[in-house]
């Protein structure tokens, strides 16, 4: 039987987003509508099967997708987040145990390097092994001049988009064997940076060089590292401060698809670099931006 076509301008939420604002770290089960991470759309065919794998930012948006393809293609998965992010963290586990595969939910703030440390020997220990690091996490703050852009808030997006990229390979290094994989999200912003998103569009080319130099770093021990590239994609870090709040009923109208990218958009990518499909690509960087170009 021939499978239905649908039509990518038409296939998920193309209307305008409702005003809405959360405080930050906000909740992806208060959104309106609630973002599609394949909880019911994405259909697995044991890809990674057996594999340990630990996502960042597991709890919602594009690291959710993540964590949920992976359990549906056959892996346990641990999930990092932040505390007050439990209610959403637990939603994903009940997904993954669904799929019949192990969840391990690991809270925590990855600006700290002592607890990076602790995510990665906490993860390995209940997983039995580790494979494959997904670091999906980041931070993203709008302000609109750079006058008003603080040193505090320069600082610690660092801390979470680039230096906890360092803290977490560094600890995990010594658990993953040739064939593992380690998986970056960079985004658009670091090819078509905004206005008054100087400091994590900063952070997200940052991304790009650690991964294309990690990669050469880590070939000959046959691990693989790249990066997925959203473009404007509908997760929780909108609508608490990553975008003015007059903008979000537009939300990723600017695309040539002509709608903002929904999580699950994504997760067929990052499974295809977790899987042995790509075991001849290393250092790249995948755009998924609805057309929005990255070069």
């Amino acid at each position: 039987m021939r499978k239905q076509i649908y039509n990518p301008l038409t296939k998920y939420h193309h209307d305008k987003f409702p005003k809405q604002k959360q405080v930050a770290p906000a909740l992806q089960c208060e959104m309106n509508p609630i973002p599609d991470c394949g909880e019911k759309s994405y259909q697995g065919h044991g890809r990674l099967e057996g594999r340990k794998m630990l996502v960042t930012g597991g709890d919602s948006g594009i690291g959710r997708a993540a964590a949920i393809a992976y359990a549906k293609e056959g892996a346990d998965v641990a999930i990092n987040y932040l505390p007050f992010e439990q209610k959403d963290a637990e939603e994903v586990a009940k997904i993954i145990e669904a799929a019949g595969r192990k969840a391990v939910l690991i809270p925590g703030d990855l600006s700290d390097e002592a607890f990076c440390k602790k995510l990665v020997d906490e993860a390995h220990h209940k997983l039995g092994g580790l494979d494959n690091l997904t670091l999906v996490a980041g931070k993203q703050t709008a302000v609109e001049d750079i006058m008003e852009l603080t040193t505090e808030q320069i600082k610690k997006t660092f801390e979470v988009n680039v230096f906890s990229l360092f803290w977490v390979t560094k600890a995990a290094l010594g658990y993953l064997k040739p064939g593992s994989t380690i998986i970056t999200t960079s985004s658009v912003q670091a090819y078509q940076p905004s206005g008054n998103l100087l400091d994590y569009a900063a952070t997200k080319t940052a991304i790009i060089a650690f991964t294309r130099g990690l990669a050469k770093q880590l070939a000959p021990k046959g691990i693989r590292v790249n990066s997925v590239a959203p473009g404007p994609v509908w997760t929780p870090l909108q609508i608490c401060g990553g975008q003015p709040s007059d903008v979000i009923p537009e939300f990723g109208k600017q695309t040539p698809l002509q709608r903002a990218g929904q999580p699950v958009e994504l997760a067929g990518v990052y499974v295809h670099l977790a899987s042995e499909e790509s075991s001849y690509t290393t250092g790249e960087t995948y755009g998924v931006t609805g057309g929005m170009h990255i070069n």
